[in-house]
């Protein structure tokens, strides 16, 4: 068979359980539920990290953030750890990439190694496709060649606000954000980004490109500030339009970009819990609107037999649960369980729903084990890559025997914010701690076996949750169930171990700079030697 195209979807902080075909019964989504009826829909995959850095850096290459190092925004890719766009390039593939999160853009940290063509949406002067204007031909060049030349000028600018402390504390003043999100175009130009997409696949169908594709793209649709057209809120939060209050709450949350990673300091009252999450759902149904067009091109396509289409998101956001807002801290399920949906008509020809725990790194594997060619300078074992396509789970054969494992480092610019502003939450929330949970089915009897979770906080077991019976995580079974704890625990210690023994001495990027106080709290608690 030829090399299949490949389009690689991340939904930036999207949670599983805010889509139709994940059980929402008010969810708005009937584009990704129809896409998940027509192929493979992973109930339980879970996101090898918390937020965006560490888990993308997991899906580029298939490495737990322990192994590929890259967990803090200061932080880059090594050259040694081989990028999946690099290794399609060499194998064949025309890459290119749609991209409206700016730290996966426009930070210095390797993400975009291997892209032939990265445009990318995100960040003061945006990088977009010229053909996408309505200018004539000899103008579109001149404005190409201009943005071009700010675009070199203020990169440098914009690595320094997003890998500086000072920058970042200064942009989370409330007076501050309402002009940095519109002027750095934080969450992109999603719509848009989607309309040349679409365009550009159409464009490459008229040209006949015999080139094997390779199409990353990557939404931010449902990041806070929330900002969902009319149509979208009156659909989903009607009374928004005549209520004062609730729409003062909003405003408020969306000016204040501090609290939308902080923990709380009070839990949140039940107008605000309602309001935010009302927002993110009609956030999450304008995404699907216009996620529609995308996914009639593709089928429309001639190749559209032979592509391989991944949907996924790199994390999921906290409202209000367990305490905390956004995707900083913690591991619970509103942020580590995430959407997983796949098609390839050729090779997946029955819609399935496979219940078997999976981490979302394995896409690494699963599209290079399509792509069917490994070139020798990526130094990446054949077998192991076939092994961990998620092909073979579906297929009923899970490699890694139904567990999936995460870590969560806390994105350590936050956690100086916190105690800038807030220090009593530090402690509180254990906002310094390094995190790392197993999702495992348990149980003798596979068709009725419970998803379970277990969380360690700092080499200490600290909650164990049944997903079936629980899936809001608010009872903590620890202590009653150590028939289920201690073979958990040996899996998370085999997983730890594993892990770090892929790890190596390679070079990660330069480290944040920390006062004394901050340096010898970190010292105690392992992140520094």
């Amino acid at each position: 068979m030829d090399q299949p195209d490949i389009i690689f979807i991340v939904l930036d902080t999207q949670r599983a359980d805010r889509l139709g075909c994940y059980g929402h019964a008010e969810a708005i989504t009937p584009n990704l539920d129809k896409f998940a009826a027509e192929g493979v829909l992973f109930e339980q995959a879970i996101s090898p990290a918390q937020w965006t850095i560490p888990s993308h850096a997991s899906m580029f290459t298939g490495l737990y953030p322990t192994a590929h190092q890259v967990t803090q925004s200061s932080q880059s890719l090594s050259p040694e750890r081989p990028h999946l766009a690099e290794i399609l390039r060499e194998s064949g593939y025309q890459t290119v990439a749609f991209c409206n999160n700016p730290l996966v853009g426009i930070l210095n940290n390797g993400f975009k190694r291997g892209f032939q063509t990265f445009y990318n949406y995100g960040g003061a002067i945006p990088s977009v496709p010229s053909d996408s204007t309505t200018l004539p031909r000899p103008l579109r060049r001149m404005v190409e060649g201009y943005t071009q030349f700010l675009r070199r000028i203020s990169y440098p600018i914009q690595n320094f606000f997003g890998q500086s402390d000072l920058a970042f504390r200064l942009s989370l003043n409330a007076w501050f954000t309402p002009i940095w999100s519109r002027v750095a175009n934080f969450k992109g130009q999603n719509e848009r980004s989607v309309r040349d997409l679409s365009y550009f696949l159409q464009k490459r169908e008229e040209k006949r490109e015999e080139r094997p594709l390779f199409l990353f793209l990557n939404l931010m649709e449902t990041h806070l500030p929330f900002t969902p057209p009319t149509e979208f809120i009156d659909k989903v939060a009607p009374y928004l339009r005549g209520n004062k209050e609730a729409r003062t709450i909003m405003r408020r949350w969306n000016r204040e970009s501090y609290r939308w990673a902080a923990p709380l300091a009070e839990p949140l009252d039940p107008l605000e819990a309602q309001v935010l999450s009302d927002l993110y759902d009609a956030e999450v149904a304008y995404q699907d609107a216009y996620l529609g067009q995308l996914l009639d091109t593709l089928q429309q396509r001639a190749n559209a037999e032979n592509t391989l289409t991944v949907i996924v998101a790199d994390h999921g956001d906290g409202l209000g649960e367990h305490g905390c807002m956004g995707h900083a801290f913690v591991a619970y399920q509103e942020l580590l369980h995430v959407p997983l949906l796949m098609q390839w008509p050729c090779r997946f020809k029955t819609p399935k729903r496979v219940d078997t725990p999976v981490s979302t790194r394995r896409v690494f594997h699963t599209m290079l084990d399509a792509a069917g060619r490994l070139p020798q300078s990526a130094n990446l074992d054949p077998v192991r890559v076939h092994g961990l396509t998620l092909a073979n789970t579906v297929l009923g054969r899970d490699p890694e025997q139904g567990v999936a494992y995460s870590e969560v480092y806390p994105p350590l610019t936050f956690v100086k914010a916190i105690e800038k502003r807030q220090p009593e939450l530090l402690e509180r929330y254990r906002c310094l701690s390094v995190r790392r949970a197993v999702v495992q089915q348990v149980g003798d009897d596979k068709a009725t076996a419970n998803p379970h979770k277990l969380i360690q906080v700092d080499e200490k077991l600290d909650e164990l949750f049944d997903l079936a019976d629980d899936p809001l995580e608010s009872v903590n079974v620890l202590a009653e169930r150590p028939s289920i704890t201690k073979p958990m625990h040996k899996e998370l210690r085999r997983w730890e171990t594993a892990v770090s023994h892929q790890k190596n001495q390679v070079n990660a990027g330069t480290q944040i700079e920390l006062d004394d106080n901050m340096t010898r709290r970190l010292r105690a608690l392992g992140y520094m030697e």
